[in-house]
């Protein structure tokens, strides 16, 4: 089997980076080793933001938002610019977000500071008694993963990408430092051009490279919560507490309550809910809008957060491969990033360069000891 350009990994980032490849005319193949989805993507909090308290990664979200917006009009996937609801509780929070949301509205980002009074009139049912204050944007947006993904597959493959789910890969072969063949469990792919969308098992895909260099990428478990149904339109935001267990939760077109708290554990590819999360969402989610309390959780699922040690993803070219390019260690926040870094990723690989702001995301840069500034994440020890 022969193919100009490999992607391996079948999550959000891969399909949209095949996607658009295939969009521009390109011969790709996307490998993954179970079915589309199934690491990370499926089990994502349906969250889009643009509320970053760095350029470079509000710019990506903001670009990532567009996108969205324009194939959710192709292709018809749910897509609501519902808006995330930040709530916080002391003046040195306060202080810190105010030079976020000027930061966003220099870049175009409509957010603004409110009223807890504010914040109540959006999402009637909240504990605004300890909140002194709320940021509000209302283009941040949420999706339903498993549409969005199955709605970019779709596309890819009428574009003429071809996709090989349960195909595990077990080496890839070099000649000299050029890609030559892709070993899979269904046999050798002959291909020139490698892209590891892997996210939590990226490193290992780097090992088969032989990748030169170190990029710490390790899988922590998140576990989310969804809950029975309740009225239509009650929690239309996703609403973010960082001071309770940094827990977010938002409502579903289905109507349940979709979220979860910042309970880690890793690195590891164990997958198995835990008690311990399970008691501190019910705590933060009651603490937030106790009318939740008598609410029954109906699944509980785990997901891996695929970390790096500022947060923030691993997204270039390797120099010492031909054609070896990396998008992974996003760090919970793939799924609402990726038609950004698709972009990025076909624009280096068809052009050689791209104007959208992936500095920041250098591979090379945990060599070099130039850590980024912490991406702001759900599920950090602390606030800054």
């Amino acid at each position: 089997m022969k193919a100009d350009i490999v992607v391996i990994g079948g999550g959000i980032v891969g399909v949209l980076i095949a996607h658009e490849l295939a969009r521009r005319g390109e011969d790709v193949l996307i490998v993954e080793k179970r079915y589309l989805g199934s690491g990370s993507t499926f089990r994502c909090g349906t969250g889009i933001r643009q509320q970053f308290t760095d350029e470079a990664n509000v710019r990506m979200m903001k670009r990532a938002v567009e996108l969205r917006k324009k194939y959710h009009e192709a292709y018809g996937f749910p897509f609501k610019q519902s808006g995330y609801l930040f709530l916080w509780y002391t003046e040195e929070e306060v202080e810190y977000i105010k030079k976020a949301v000027k930061l966003q509205n220099s870049l175009g980002v409509p957010t603004r500071l409110i009223s807890p009074d504010e914040a109540k009139e959006i999402v009637p049912l909240l504990d605004v008694s300890e909140v002194i204050a709320a940021t509000r944007n209302p283009t941040d947006a949420k999706a339903s993963p498993f549409y969005a993904l199955a709605s970019f597959a779709k596309a890819a493959r009428e574009m003429g990408a071809r996709i090989m789910e349960y195909t595990e890969v077990i080496g890839i072969k070099r000649k000299g430092s050029s890609i030559d063949k892709v070993i899979t469990t269904r046999g050798e792919i002959s291909t020139g051009i490698v892209v590891n969308a892997t996210n939590a098992r990226a490193k290992l895909i780097n090992a088969m490279a032989g990748v030169p260099i170190e990029i710490p990428i390790e899988p922590y478990k998140h576990q989310s919560v969804i809950t029975q149904p309740i009225k239509g339109g009650t929690i239309n935001p996703m609403v973010i507490s960082l001071r309770y267990h940094h827990a977010y939760l938002t409502q579903t077109a289905h109507g349940g309550v979709i979220g979860g708290v910042g309970v880690e554990e890793g690195p590891t590819y164990d997958l198995t809910p835990t008690y311990e999360f399970l008691r501190a969402v019910s705590e933060a989610f009651t603490k937030i809008i106790p009318a939740l309390r008598n609410l029954r959780i109906l699944r509980i699922r785990a997901g891996f957060y695929a970390k790096t040690p500022d947060s923030n993803p691993a997204i270039g070219r390797i120099k010492e491969i031909d054609e070896f390019y990396i998008a992974a260690g996003f760090s919970g926040h793939g799924f609402m990033m990726a038609p950004s870094v698709a972009e990025a990723v076909a624009d280096i690989i068809t052009k050689g360069s791209t104007s959208l702001p992936i500095d920041r995301y250098d591979p090379y840069r945990f060599e070099r000891g130039e850590l980024r500034s912490k991406a702001l994440q759900m599920g950090r020890n602390s606030f800054y």
